[in-house]
């Protein structure tokens, strides 16, 4: 039996993405999301919505899933053996947006609740989230912006929260085999029930609601930066990178595909194009060159 829980954790999780999908478009100006609502025949389902072809992003992806299933996916039960062979209900916001201009970066967010139950016992509930940014030109002012809205959305939560949850990310976010971080990072949590449930909540909303006031005014500074096909090539190369992260290393891929979710909501995060060039090193001393030197964790605040 699922707990009233869930239904609070519902409705803030369909606002919020309705709050971001109309940010979005107003700051795009000229395309609109699509919205394919979906049943999973295991149990539950969602909406996933995409703008694509717009006059900022490529492509925007937003999804809300609220799913449940018999017994939990190894993905979910790695960590806490002893739920393993519960019953789950998962429900998330998760987002990834690809923009047009490679002075714009690259981002995702994600904000999810599970609760894994049992007959005759209380379910076991943890959150987890966040969002990080993938530059391809990165601008110091901009990354200490994102960086500064993380602290200030932590700091009612404690002031050792925002350095765990922004070395969470570095950790999290981070290619082994390229040895490189995705991008300059942000905030990662996972398995929070520390404090309670109306903490965690509250802490998961801050960090939803957070994220427009992170990312969209580096949009609106980056948007209309001039740029050409050298730079162009670059972004659709290092989109690779994302491409790897998402489908070697990331949980909540995993998570999705093991637990027979719905492929094209799964891997709406993958861009719309991309490339990749055999042993491309950039030349020294160029700005491409230059993104080297931010793809290792740094304090920005």
């Amino acid at each position: 039996m699922q707990s009233g829980q869930i239904e609070r954790v519902d409705g803030f999780l369909r606002a919020l993405q309705d709050r971001i999908c109309a940010a979005i478009e107003v700051a795009d100006g000229a395309a609109r999301f699509r919205e394919d609502a979906w049943q999973r025949d295991e149990g539950g389902g969602g909406r996933t919505r995409v703008l694509a072809d717009g006059q900022v992003f490529e492509q925007a992806g937003i999804g809300f899933s609220r799913v449940r299933g018999p017994r939990l996916p190894p993905a979910a039960s790695a960590r806490r053996p002893e739920i393993a062979g519960r019953s789950w209900t998962a429900l998330g916001v998760s987002l990834v947006f690809h923009p047009r201009n490679p002075h714009v970066p690259t981002t995702h967010m994600n904000v999810r609740y599970f609760e894994a139950q049992a007959d005759g016992e209380l379910p076991v509930w943890w959150f987890g989230g966040g969002f990080d940014l993938t530059p391809f030109y990165p601008r110091d002012e901009d990354v200490r912006h994102w960086h500064r809205v993380a602290r200030d959305l932590c700091a009612p939560f404690g002031e050792e929260i925002y350095p765990r949850c922004k070395r969470w990310c570095d950790e999290y976010f981070y290619l082994k085999h390229r040895n490189e971080t995705r991008g300059v990072g942000g905030l990662f949590f996972d398995d929070l029930d520390e404090g309670g449930f109306e903490r965690c909540f509250a802490f998961m909303q801050a960090v939803g609601n957070g994220f427009l006031d992170a990312y969209l005014p580096i949009v609106a500074l980056r948007r209309d930066e001039a740029y050409g096909d050298t730079e162009r090539e670059f972004q659709l190369y290092r989109r690779g990178r994302y491409v790897e992260f998402n489908l070697v290393y990331d949980r909540g891929t995993l998570f999705g595909l093991q637990s027979g979710g719905r492929t094209e909501s799964i891997l709406m995060s993958l861009p719309p194009r991309v490339r990749f060039e055999y042993a491309y090193k950039p030349a020294a001393g160029t700005a491409e060159a230059r993104l080297a030197d931010y793809l290792v964790p740094r304090d920005w605040v």
